[in-house]
């Protein structure tokens, strides 16, 4: 059955900031594109930004106020294929970039080491902000962009006006990570370890796209997206540093890979678990099966306005692409927190 086909019925759970009131409301999805020649996101663009060269679609009226839409691993700029349209149409200039190792992005030196500590990746978005000349915007992510989103919002909140992340708050550290955890909460995490391993650069360089598609099944059970779907974004996944950065993600997390220097600040910093002080909202999906923090446990971290949405309805982990309605909502809705 196609994302276009799927119909979702999904309820918002709405907690407060002290959690005290409870509200639910309905959402319905949204059609989305069936075949892979058709994007919604139109042409794209191009942007030196730090090491950088950016590829990124931009979407609305160009003196719109901003809103930045950050993707996750293994995914791409097409999980908000109907997000970024629906918010451009509200009059908002939406700006979906390829992280690095993905689709059009590519780093302006062979001699840049292909880096992709969190600190590296949060950079990545102030370089591009910079680069377009954007002093503050919305940012809202999932997975390695809701991380992202959450350290320039932890890091240079003066930079973000709202912040919306599935998942809470994904700042973590290299000691953190070390750390083990119970049975089944590694079992969770059985690709990070697959990673640490020559096999497991070797399978995922030699079959990148049947994991991606694995990933994408594991993370999200009860949807049901089809090839079409698939295939316009495992494109991204050529990209030719994809296989170098992923493995360097994860091995970091697990203090087997080194950092460069000059993020060693940031990092630093990172693993303090700085708070978050900007209205936010944080969202998760009530089918998400890729290892995810409870609510409960990150609430402290947000000193800001806040509010929690629990979104029902079989949603798994790539929630802008799953309930492309209710990330909308909480991008309006978290502008005006």
């Amino acid at each position: 059955m196609s994302l276009k086909q799927r119909p979702i019925l999904a309820t918002l759970v709405l907690a407060a900031a002290q959690w005290g009131t409870v509200a639910a409301v309905q959402a319905t999805d949204i059609a989305s594109p069936s075949t892979a020649s058709q994007s919604p996101l139109g042409e794209l663009k191009q942007v030196k930004a730090g090491v950088l060269s950016v590829g990124y679609a931009e979407l609305g009226p160009a003196k719109g106020p901003v809103v930045i839409l950050l993707h996750g691993w293994p995914y791409d700029i097409h999980s908000y294929d109907v997000v970024a349209p629906a918010l451009a149409a509200k009059g908002y200039r939406v700006l979906v970039p390829f992280a690095r190792g993905y689709g059009a992005t590519r780093f302006l030196s062979d001699a840049t080491p292909r880096n992709a500590e969190p600190a590296a990746l949060g950079k990545d978005v102030i370089d591009f902000m910079d680069a377009l000349k954007i002093d503050r915007a919305v940012i809202g992510g999932f997975d390695w962009g809701a991380r992202s989103a959450d350290i320039v919002a932890a890091l240079w909140p003066e930079r973000v006006k709202a912040l919306v992340s599935v998942s809470g708050y994904l700042i973590g550290s290299q000691e953190a990570g070390k750390q083990p955890l119970p049975p089944k909460a590694e079992l969770q995490w059985w690709y990070q370890f697959y990673f640490a391993t020559e096999r497991g650069e070797q399978g995922y360089a030699k079959y990148t796209h049947d994991f991606a598609r694995l990933i994408w099944q594991l993370a999200s059970p009860q949807w049901k997206f089809d090839d079409a779907t698939f295939d316009r974004s495992a494109v991204a996944l050529d990209n030719p540093d994809q296989v170098a950065l992923a493995i360097h993600n994860y091995r970091w997390r697990l203090g087997l890979a080194a950092g460069e220097a000059k993020y060693a600040g940031l990092e630093s910093r990172l693993a303090k678990f700085p708070t978050i002080s900007v209205p936010t909202i944080t969202m998760e999906g009530d089918a998400n099966g890729a290892p995810h923090p409870n609510a409960d446990a990150y609430r402290k971290f947000f000193t800001g306005k806040y509010e929690y949405r629990l979104i029902t309805g079989g949603i798994g982990h790539n929630l802008p692409q799953e309930a492309p309605q209710a990330f909308t909502q909480a991008v309006i809705d978290a502008d005006h927190l």
